[in-house]
């Protein structure tokens, strides 16, 4: 299955597997790490090469996924021709499916390699963590019950890239959690679920016509609309919480500096529809980055 549009821009091996990764949507693995570092560093628990492997491992976890939502999604015929969102290597042609397939195992068994670093530095615990991080990230599309053609992907991407990213980067340097570190993970989560949502606004016809019952599916435009407005109000105001409940220096607040690209992006997923909705979704993304930035500087005080 090629897409014809596609097929005849020449595209090299290396650029193939690197549109594959899908590069822009690795800043969204990242930005959890960043904030459980930042709470390890307010805790004086800091410690540099458990934060490190952290990262590397949310790294490959966020490719690993994205060559598995590439893989699964190809042969359940949700990639045709009208896809809107970024081109995808086994339906054009430019990775086999069993090139593709070698290539997830590859990646997953690089983070295997990273768990059992942090294995050493944080116990079993981390055991738990790696092994459900990529089973969600391999079952997502994949496995005889796909969660996110089921309406369930919104949920696993809030705990996978929000609560079990910034509390596990946390723990695996204090070894320990606290309720302001899983409270301080919530924010994270949520603009990462929003990243995924606009994602799914933007393909709610051709989802259904695949029969891919997203969240959106499920919804319909107008509640899916809402669910981001909520997610965005949230995350701006669990920093009160954060301020005023457990007593973090008002720094903590400067991710409402980001609060008119919030409100421009809310605008534009109401009046967008299709493809034009790819700005919002990168603009999402950059929102989700500078929040979680603003909120790692606030934490540090």
């Amino acid at each position: 299955m090629t897409h014809p549009a596609n097929a005849s821009a020449p595209i090299s091996q290396t650029q193939a597997w690197i549109l594959a990764a899908r590069p822009k949507t690795l800043p969204a693995a990242l930005t959890p790490v960043l904030v459980g570092t930042a709470l390890a560093l307010h805790d004086g628990v800091f410690a540099l090469l458990p934060a490190l492997a952290a990262a590397l491992g949310a790294l490959l976890l966020q490719i690993g996924s994205n060559f598995a939502n590439d893989y699964f999604d190809f042969f359940k015929g949700a990639d045709t021709p009208e896809r809107l969102g970024p081109p995808r290597v086994t339906a054009m042609g430019l990775i086999s499916p069993s090139t593709l397939r070698w290539g997830m195992v590859v990646v997953f068994g690089l983070a295997v390699l990273v768990g059992v670093y942090l294995l050493t530095v944080g116990g079993w615990p981390i055991v738990a963590i790696g092994v459900a991080s990529i089973l969600a990230a391999l079952l997502y599309t994949g496995g005889p019950f796909p969660f996110g053609y089921y309406g369930l992907g919104d949920i696993f991407v809030f705990i996978f890239f929000g609560l079990v990213a910034v509390c596990g980067t946390y723990y695996v340097q204090a070894l320990t959690l606290t309720w302001p570190v899983v409270v301080a993970a919530v924010p994270p989560g949520l603009l990462v679920t929003a990243i995924l949502v606009v994602n799914n606004l933007r393909d709610i016809e051709t989802d259904r016509r695949a029969g891919k019952r997203t969240l959106a599916v499920l919804l319909g435009k107008e509640r899916t609309q809402m669910e981001y407005v909520l997610l965005l109000a949230l995350a701006y105001a669990l920093l009160l919480l954060l301020w005023f409940g457990f007593g973090f220096h008002w720094l903590v607040l400067l991710p409402w500096l980001t609060l008119p690209l919030a409100l421009r992006l809310t605008t534009q997923i109401r009046r967008e529809t299709g493809r034009s909705l790819n700005k919002a979704l990168a603009g999402t993304a950059q929102l989700g980055l500078l929040f979680s930035i603003a909120l790692s500087i606030g934490l540090l005080f």
